[in-house]
């Protein structure tokens, strides 16, 4: 069993340092002892902190609080680790202005790994998650809803239950139940103008079923079809439809269906690559003006190792996904969802025995379905840079620098902005 805390985005407010989904890997000092705390202090200055478009920006220096503590129980046949951590950001700016100085954010990641027998396997992984930036209401990566800062105490749980069986050598399947819950606390909105809740507040729920055929050691075919659900939960007006009506969040529920194949191979010991590549239909049961959508489905990733404590990975995705656009075309159709191409990638380097450096990237770029902005567009780019130096098991510092941009000719709704962010801080761990 592996644990590691993997960085996959910006998840944190204020310095929104490229922390990771909790996924397992024992270091050190949790092999020795059954808990482990830690403590980070940043200072930051963030030119956006509002995510305001472009023209509108304001600046604030700032620090960071986020502390964290982690238990980890690894026993014959079962693991279980569940890690806390809460965040602190005061921002001097929005003090300077008369305002609330401070955001917090929570996060709860758990993560159960247990085998039943040589070939039955079952994982269960879960994120809970408080706060208001587009990175930490994303915790399972990939394309982004919200790319703006969002006021409130916003809750997203993501779950995810898998369970792995090996019927022969050379066959096995893999069936998994996903669950993303998104609950957004604007609320109150008008058809001419949502909400966030109106428009975001949902259930996503993902059946899976994937058979696995070794062909070699090195090559994995695969296949497999899952089934999703959405229905959103808003119960506010989104749109104004034909002759007036007033559409509700609800228009936008639908059901998909996913078929795909792929396969999954070593070119040497230290490089992988996995691909799937199917079809997402997709049904809008409660609109009758809005048409079914069946666009591609892509899910690829490659892993490379090129030296000791130094890798690089990149992954591709093309899906539909939610929007926090919502508009109604004179045929009455609602813009229902987005299809999305994300491509994210990462390199960290080993410069020295203590020195680590890293580079994390992604590209988001996404048409809108049906509506008023049917076929128009959106960009969300990010890049994180980083240097972190261990003294020892117990004790580091970073430095590192963050930049957001937000790009659309097409909607006004979506004002493009940058956002820079540079930050030095220090961890302690125990």
């Amino acid at each position: 069993m592996k644990k590691f805390f993997i960085s996959v985005g910006l998840v944190a407010a204020g310095t929104a340092s490229l922390h990771a989904d909790y996924a397992p890997g024992l270091n050190s000092m949790e092999t020795t002892k059954f808990w482990s705390v830690a403590g980070t202090l940043r200072g930051f200055y963030d030119d956006n902190y509002n995510t305001a478009p472009n023209g509108q920006k304001q600046g604030s220096a700032g620090y960071e609080v986020s502390p964290s503590v982690s238990i980890n129980v690894p026993m014959q046949q079962t693991e279980f680790d569940v890690k806390y951590t809460y965040g602190l950001y005061y921002y001097q700016e929005r003090r300077n202005q008369g305002n609330d100085p401070y955001d917090q954010t929570h996060q709860v990641d758990l993560w159960l790994d247990h085998a039943f027998s040589e070939r039955w396997q079952s994982t269960v992984h879960d994120t809970f998650v408080v706060g208001n930036e587009p990175g930490l209401l994303n915790p399972s990566g990939g394309a982004t809803a919200q790319p703006l800062r969002v006021e409130g105490n916003n809750i997203v749980n993501d779950a995810n239950v898998a369970l792995t069986t090996d019927w022969t050598r050379e066959f096995s399947t893999v069936l998994s139940y996903d669950n993303g819950y998104y609950d957004y606390q604007q609320n109150g909105g008008t058809a001419a103008n949502p909400s966030q809740n109106g428009l975001l507040t949902r259930l996503e729920q993902t059946i899976s079923l994937q058979p696995q055929w070794l062909l070699n050691p090195e090559t994995t075919i695969l296949g497999g079809f899952s089934y999703q659900w959405v229905n959103y939960l808003g119960n506010e007006p989104i749109a104004i439809g034909p002759a007036g009506v007033t559409e509700y969040s609800s228009v936008r529920n639908s059901q998909s269906y996913i078929p795909y194949i792929g396969a999954q191979h070593s070119f040497l010991a230290n490089l992988t690559v996995s691909a799937k590549v199917g079809a997402q239909i997709t049904e809008y049961s409660n609109s009758s003006a809005n048409q079914n959508e069946v666009t591609p489905w892509v899910n690829s990733s490659a892993s490379y190792t090129y030296a000791e404590g130094s890798y690089a990975q990149l992954g591709v995705q093309h899906m539909q996904n939610a929007t926090s656009i919502a508009s109604a075309n004179s045929a009455g159709q609602v813009t229902q969802s987005q299809q999305s191409t994300v491509i994210t990638t990462s390199v960290n380097q080993e410069i020295t025995a203590k020195l680590m450096g890293s580079i994390i990237g992604s590209a988001q770029l996404s048409q809108f379905i049906q509506g008023a902005y049917n076929n128009d567009t959106s960009q969300f780019y990010s890049l994180g840079l980083n240097l972190t130096y261990t003294f020892n098991q117990h004790l580091s510092a970073e430095v590192g620098y963050n930049l957001d941009c937000l790009q659309s000719a097409d909607v006004s709704a979506v004002g493009p902005y940058s956002r820079n962010r540079v930050y030095l801080g220090v961890t302690a761990a125990y």
